[in-house]
């Protein structure tokens, strides 16, 4: 079920929800699963996402999802969607690394053109990741670095005052799942020089710089 670009506006996140579990149906399906499964974690759903009913929403529904997980607009900050999104769309095409063979073990994955392009990226980027201004934290090498270095493994740093420390305590534990789940170093077995996820640190560090948790929602 493809929906038209007409149609996006209205579909919601039970239709995006049908695309994203037929898509994952599919590649899970090829003798490929096991390495595209490891891609990215299983962190959201259609209703989860951010502008759920939003037609960017429906365009990552219905173009992301055919070779991996949904993925989590704030895994990336704004300027770097556009790359990741162009560098996909090659591989939807059936060219880059792995592309022709993506394009036949899903039968014909399906590409989003200019229009669709430009409101997807749109879309990420509203959603992004806000990056730390480092100049606000001088401390970051210090107290905070055990936050920097867990975190930064796999996306750019998030800004502490985003959250309130509730809602931090929520996004650690899903990273901790996450990173386990992409096999990141997370304290089990500590190396020297290696990062470690030493949550109660990262925890103290955010919520010392959390946003209040009376602001406005």
């Amino acid at each position: 079920m493809l929906l038209c670009t007409a149609q996006l506006a209205a579909a919601g996140p039970a239709e995006n929800q049908a695309l994203i579990d037929a898509a994952r149906a599919r590649w899970e399906g090829s003798p490929q699963a096991g390495w595209m499964v490891r891609i990215l974690p299983p962190s959201v759903d259609a209703a989860t996402l951010p502008e759920a009913g939003s037609s960017g929403a429906a365009l990552l529904a219905r173009y992301c999802v055919q070779c991996h997980h949904l993925p989590n607009p704030a895994m990336h900050h704004p300027d770097k969607w556009p790359k990741i999104v162009d560098r996909m769309v090659v591989r939807m095409r059936g060219h880059g690394n792995r592309g022709a063979q993506m394009k036949q073990m899903m039968g014909g994955l399906a590409a989003p053109d200019e229009e669709e392009l430009h409101m997807l990226i749109g879309y990420l980027r509203r959603n992004a990741q806000k990056p730390i201004d480092v100049a606000r934290y001088p401390d970051l090498d210090t107290r905070g670095r055990s936050f920097r270095d867990a975190c930064a493994q796999c996306h750019v740093l998030p800004e502490p005052a985003s959250r309130t420390a509730g809602e931090w305590q929520r996004v650690v534990r899903r990273m901790e799942r996450n990173m386990a789940w992409m096999n990141r170093v997370s304290g089990s077995q500590p190396l020297p020089g290696e990062p470690q996820l030493e949550v109660p640190d990262i925890l103290a560090y955010l919520a010392a710089h959390a946003a209040p948790a009376t602001r406005a929602r």
